[in-house]
């Protein structure tokens, strides 16, 4: 691993182009992300592009991420996995009674588990910590599990439980938070005005919560009390005095994705203000050969600390317990008339 890039790359399709296995090859990045445009109705297909990408890098079983979390953002769907249910429709249960909230948000992580485990998929970018306030972007909307920073701290910590259970890491996200955008940084960048004081008691505390987990997805925000010029995916200030130092994060740090419009300049410029201002690894993931080329040119070789962290993710891999799917699935279709 010591000569990966500290990149995340896409894909085009349904399988490799000979194009991209000998971009790959030649590029080798530490790992990479699925989408829908990746998934066909047969397992099979999500099996084999899956190992034809980890041929790529040698054969080491690297990072394969997806955003796996239910409702409207689940990249896997029917026949292959059934439809799950959003964070706000799991939030829901808990608003009835907390100790059924948390075990559905374990239960689905868990399910999540055995769904992509068994298709080779080792990364799930799940649980979204993001506390959303009222009026704000629809961007976090239903993906959130409230809109009190206790109960999105209890439901994302049940999450990620379930999903190590089954042998799956989470990815947290967006540190340090992306409740509060009035925009869709899919789009344009959101500006956030809040007085520090106020982040720090309603979107920071999950964060810091659930600060030992090993991975975490950044932020496309401006946060102008920290740094009112850069947002906190390319702000040094944001990612050493807060999300390394108040929230005391200190695993692998990984850009969102860095095609999103919330960020500025080329995707060199943007790959590049990415790799020199705090994350570890940048993420991109259209699948679109030019953008990677010009993502890839900036990138620079896992070391240091991020290798630290990025041996630490791999070294993860592989802890499953030995629960029965079928149990799993029952227990948790009993709670969800609850929502």
């Amino acid at each position: 691993m010591s000569e990966s890039k500290a990149v995340i790359l896409g894909v085009s399709g349904l399988e490799l182009t000979a194009d991209e296995r000998a971009f790959y090859q030649d590029q080798q990045p530490w790992g990479f992300i699925l989408f829908a445009r990746n998934i066909s109705a047969e397992p099979q297909q999500i099996k084999d592009l899956v190992a034809a990408l980890r041929d790529t890098v040698g054969g080491r079983n690297a990072p394969v991420l997806i955003d796996q979390e239910g409702g409207r953002v689940q990249r896997i769907r029917e026949p292959i996995c059934p439809r799950y249910p959003s964070g706000a429709d799991l939030g829901a249960i808990y608003n009835a009674d907390p100790e059924k909230g948390r075990r559905a948000a374990w239960l689905m992580s868990r399910l999540h588990a055995f769904d992509l485990l068994r298709l080779g998929i080792n990364v799930d970018c799940l649980p979204v910590l993001d506390v959303p306030v009222e009026g704000a972007s629809d961007v976090i909307g239903s993906r959130a599990y409230g809109k009190q920073p206790a109960i999105v701290t209890e439901m994302g910590r049940a999450a990620a439980l379930g999903l190590k259970a089954g042998g799956v890491l989470p990815v947290i996200k967006h540190i340090p938070g992306h409740g509060r955008g009035f925009a869709d940084s899919h789009h344009e960048l959101p500006v956030v005005d809040t007085p520090l004081a106020e982040l720090r008691a309603h979107d920071f505390p999950p964060f810091k919560a659930l600060a030992g987990e090993l991975m975490a997805m950044t932020a496309h925000v401006v946060f102008t009390a920290i740094d009112p010029t850069h947002p906190a995916t390319t702000s040094e200030i944001v990612i050493r005095d807060i999300i390394r130092g108040e929230i005391g994060f200190d695993g692998l740090l990984v850009s969102d994705d860095s095609s999103m419009n919330a960020l500025a300049g080329t995707l060199g410029d943007r790959a590049r203000a990415i790799a020199s201002n705090g994350c570890d690894i940048v993420l991109h993931c259209n699948g679109k050969m030019d953008e990677m080329q010009a993502v890839v040119a900036e990138a620079r070789p896992l070391a240091g600390k991020a290798l630290e962290r990025a041996f630490r993710v791999e070294a993860a891999f592989g802890r499953i317990d030995d629960l029965d799917e079928a149990s799993i699935r029952a227990e948790f279709n009993s709670l969800l008339p609850s929502v």
